[in-house]
């Protein structure tokens, strides 16, 4: 090796010499892997352009579905089903799970409107069954599918299908009990009818005051002394 330059220390000739130890090292790594470390940055960049291209899509094309949506509802509101049918079918095929579970669930409510409840508890089964879809949605789907089936089918099936949406904290409280209750009266079963109409109407600012009237009366016909108890708090 040869001798540092006069006026240069020992601690900077190690550092030149050790400095240009890294650079020889890096530039025999970039020889050996240059193509590849090329390759995966690459790679890497293509794998950022399509997620960015992937969220403006899917925030594109749920605005576009959102305004279709809309769109088919002032069709509906205007006395035009007819053409609104086509547009929820478009909807109801597109990309966004939130937007097609609804199309399915109102072309399902027209359906009812025609009296073809056969036709619009298959449009609610769709949603009801596909796990893809918002679990709110499918919920409010099985209530709209039981609600359209309700005098085909048997009682036990309608309390099995509904008794997991009918307890004090669910969201659905007073229209699946509703509909648990009346089958445990179509069964015969005025004790249960009773005790879950008293349940409905101290359901509280989760059910809808309407509902909460009618479980009132009910449970009273019923034999069960049921209070409106959200009615009394805002009394106090």
């Amino acid at each position: 090796m040869a001798l540092p330059p006069s006026g240069i220390t020992d601690e900077a000739f190690l550092r030149e010499v050790d400095e240009e130890y890294r650079r020889d090292q890096a530039a025999q790594i970039f020889r050996r892997y240059g193509r590849l470390i090329i390759g995966l940055v690459v790679v890497g960049l293509i794998a950022l352009a399509g997620w960015l291209y992937w969220q403006h899509h899917s925030q594109s094309t749920a605005g576009r579905q959102g305004e279709e949506f809309d769109a088919a509802m002032r069709l509906v509101e205007q006395g035009q089903a007819d053409k609104a049918m086509p547009a929820l079918d478009k909807i109801a095929t597109g990309g966004n799970p939130g937007f097609a579970a609804m199309a399915r669930i109102s072309q399902g409510n027209l359906l009812l409107q025609k009296n073809d409840a056969k036709g619009a508890a298959a449009k609610f089964a769709e949603v009801a069954g596909n796990s893809k879809f918002p679990q709110p949605v499918r919920d409010l789907a099985l209530i709209r599918q039981t609600a359209a089936e309700f005098d085909s089918l048997k009682p036990q099936v309608v309390i099995d299908r509904l008794k997991g949406l009918t307890n004090p904290n669910s969201p659905w409280l007073g229209t699946a009990g509703e509909l648990v209750a009346a089958a445990y009266l179509k069964a015969g079963n005025r004790a249960e009818a009773g005790r879950l109409y008293g349940q409905i109407a101290q359901g509280g600012e989760k059910v809808p005051q309407s509902i909460r009237q009618r479980a009132v009366q009910l449970a009273g016909v019923l034999g069960v002394d049921a209070i409106d108890q959200s009615k009394e708090t805002k009394a106090q």
